[in-house]
């Protein structure tokens, strides 16, 4: 039996952090171990309270949730996970958030079976969240903001191998290992060991970074 995820719940609103507290301590998955009202007590806490997974809203005060992300991502004393909590009206505020260092989000009125679940995959490192919704938001926010795709290959994408590239288009898709693995007819293993190159050969904290690299370097298409 695995020890319960460490969670870190920031959010400047007391009611919404009493509501995650309330709900995760229902769960013997979770534990809350720390409360922050503000991005800059989300950072400090991280550092010293030891979290697997934070919370994090984005709109906060003294320090944002996307800053915040950055400075957690980019610290090498902290090994917490970002899960942003957004809505559908945030594009801009989730694409910015995954480039910052974020695993993933959830939206506000996800379903608690849903939260608990969420929170248990980005603590295990396995998959970006709600995927199908991540690659929607990134594909709109990169038309929005640029008109079109990027045709810049960012470092490393030149050394990818056919099938590493395949690999990432599915990945960008918001495929987990297991479909990758049926899609391509190869064992979980043989995927497992395609996507660490590519975390490796890009750089990449994790998936969700690789959703970004994918479409930022042209590679997938928005709406295509």
């Amino acid at each position: 039996m695995r020890d319960p995820v460490r969670v870190l719940v920031a959010d400047d609103e007391a009611l919404v952090r009493a509501g995650f507290r309330v709900l995760l301590e229902t769960s013997s998955d979770c534990t809350v171990v720390g409360e922050a009202a503000d991005g800059a007590a989300a950072v400090r806490q991280c550092r010293t309270l030891r979290p697997d997974v934070v919370l994090m809203d984005i709109r906060m005060p003294v320090m944002d949730g996307l800053e915040a992300t950055r400075h957690i991502a980019g610290d090498d004393r902290v090994d917490a996970r970002v899960l942003i909590v957004t809505t559908f009206g945030e594009d801009e505020h989730v694409f910015a958030a995954l480039r910052a260092g974020a695993s993933g989000f959830i939206l506000k009125d996800t379903p608690p079976e849903d939260l608990l679940s969420a929170i248990s995959v980005v603590a295990g490192g396995e998959a970006l969240l709600t995927p199908r919704v991540t690659t929607r938001l990134v594909a709109e926010f990169v038309r929005r903001t640029t008109g079109r795709v990027s045709t810049g290959t960012p470092v490393g994408l030149d050394d990818l191998t056919e099938r590493e590239r395949e690999v990432l288009v599915q990945v960008a898709a918001g495929r987990s290992n297991a479909e990758i693995a049926d899609h391509f007819v190869v064992s979980l293993n043989t995927v497992k060991t395609h996507v660490g190159r590519l975390l490796q050969k890009l750089s990449a904290r994790d998936r969700a970074q690789l959703v970004v690299c994918a479409y930022e370097s042209g590679l997938v298409v928005p709406g295509g």
